[in-house]
């Protein structure tokens, strides 16, 4: 897909082209992302945000870079959905997780971090331009959170999918990434 679309028209066209992933595609790229991870440059840092995947909306297996943190022994904070914010729960080995309602494993408690204190952000999207613009459900919950991190938070956005050549209807709040990551590789964008 390479023309500018609309918030909009994107969210409807890549939610489809998800959809349509066999279940091996899907696993392949999930699996091709997670080792992509392993080349940023982040792994010297020590809180780490990932969201998990809500299976309903066939996003990539995030399941995986979770392996990784834990295996290189990251502090790892999975968000919390509070009314129309995101709190963010350091993940330990008693934290036990529940499906909202929206579909999403969340900790149903734990020990609160505060977004000054996170380094790296894996984000969810369902599509991204080649300026580095991520494009989620419209809700909101990242845009809000990312205005409330330190301005040196990596920002990591993880995508079945090649970028359009331009969002156009990003709004001068909205926070680019400093990397999208996929399962052909990494893109590194400037600011």
């Amino acid at each position: 897909m390479n023309s500018d679309l609309t918030k909009l028209a994107l969210r409807k066209s890549f939610l489809k082209k998800r959809h349509a992933l066999s279940d091996q595609e899907h696993e392949d790229k999930s699996f091709a992302i997670a080792n992509n991870c392993l080349k940023l440059p982040i792994w010297h840092l020590d809180y780490y945000h990932i969201y998990l995947p809500i299976k309903a909306k066939a996003e990539i297996d995030t399941t995986l870079i979770l392996t990784l943190l834990q295996g290189k022994d990251k502090q790892v904070i999975l968000p919390k959905i509070k009314g129309s914010e995101l709190e963010h729960i350091l993940l330990t080995d008693i934290t036990k997780l529940k499906i909202n309602g929206l579909g999403i494993s969340e900790p149903e408690k734990g020990i609160k971090i505060s977004p000054e204190q996170i380094d790296v952000i894996f984000l969810p999207l369902l599509a991204w331009d080649k300026s580095g613009n991520r494009l989620g459900y419209g809700k909101g919950f990242y845009d809000n959170f990312l205005s409330l991190c330190k301005t040196n938070t990596i920002k990591v956005g993880l995508s079945f999918f090649d970028p359009v050549d331009k969002i156009i209807d990003i709004r001068s709040e909205d926070i680019k990434m400093d990397f999208c990551v996929n399962s052909e590789g990494i893109k590194k964008f400037t600011s």
